[in-house]
């Protein structure tokens, strides 16, 4: 099969799943999570804090409401932050109809407060938090084809203690993970554009990095090794199963002048943007669960996918 043929059948085999995630994410839970998440009685969500305290709460209630499984009966895995100081990941599970799983991921603390300032984090990453209750809530009534693992991942913004912590103890077999799928910071971008990061090292994810929605140009790039700042192979959670040599999508925005900065509010999102980017991960999202066989036989190497 030439290679044009082959992507042409692929691209057949992936359509028609965006018309249905539309009906399925609810605008307005997605905007009370992220609003909710980067509210002042929130605090930032700094690990330690009475508001990163509330934040487990709500994320375990909401985890509860979806009826999500847990490998712990209040969904919580602690590990070692200091001598004195615990983290808290977040962590539930839908069964799949196959043994292979793929995680999807948020990590959901923030900076807190800093000389008096609140760094509320709406963007940075309650927008990456509520997206995944999104993406759970449909696969809460769809049955996936693979147990997708979701976890709100703690202390990111302290070097990706909670996601390192995870694979360190994941709860399964790290040799049935097949994916990671994480998210951070995809509530706004005056450009439209959302990012698919990971295709650099993963060249035969790129077919499945499509979406038919109109309001949202899906780029991928941002991977390219030796680029700096620009290269975010290193910079959220994703790294973590990188380094495990599981392949990850991470999905994000560009940085914009309110990143890590107390103007991160609610207010400053983007609501529409935020909705379509997340209608357009889950229709990635799909996609993947529906081609798990491909993405673990990995058929096509980069020299071919870039002719």
């Amino acid at each position: 099969m030439n290679i044009k043929h082959y992507f042409v059948v692929l691209l057949l085999l992936l359509g028609g799943s965006f018309g249905s995630c539309a009906q399925t994410v609810y605008r307005e839970t997605l905007l009370s999570d992220i609003k909710t998440l980067s509210s002042k009685e929130f605090g930032g969500r700094k690990p330690g804090t009475d508001g990163h305290n509330k934040a487990q709460t709500y994320i375990t209630s909401r985890f509860s409401a979806l009826q999500l499984k847990g490998f712990n009966p209040d969904y919580i895995h602690t590990f070692p932050l200091s001598k004195s100081s615990i983290g808290h990941n977040i962590i539930g599970y839908i069964p799949g109809k196959r043994k292979e799983a793929i995680v999807i991921s948020a990590h959901y603390d923030h900076l807190g407060e800093r000389q008096g300032r609140l760094y509320p984090g709406a963007d940075d990453n309650a927008s990456g938090v509520a997206a995944l209750l999104a993406i759970a809530a449909y696969f809460s009534n769809h049955q996936p084809e693979h147990t997708l693992v979701f976890a709100a991942f703690d202390a990111e913004e302290m070097g990706l203690r909670g996601a390192r912590a995870f694979v360190e103890d994941p709860r399964l077999s790290l040799v049935t993970i097949i994916l990671n799928i994480n998210l951070d910071m995809v509530s706004r971008d005056v450009k439209n554009e959302l990012y698919a990061s990971g295709t650099y090292h993963y060249p035969h994810l790129l077919p499945l990095i499509c979406s038919s929605n109109p309001h949202i140009t899906l780029k991928t790039g941002h991977d390219l090794p030796g680029s700096g700042r620009d290269d975010w192979t290193t910079q959220s959670d994703h790294a973590a199963f990188h380094e495990r040599d599981i392949p990850f999508i991470y999905f994000g925005v560009e940085d914009h002048p309110d990143y890590h900065s107390p103007n991160d509010i609610f207010e400053n999102i983007q609501p529409e943007f935020f909705y379509q980017a997340v209608l357009t991960i889950l229709d990635v999202s799909i996609k993947i669960d529906r081609n798990g066989s491909f993405i673990k036989t990995k058929p096509m190497r980069r020299d071919l996918i870039m002719q």
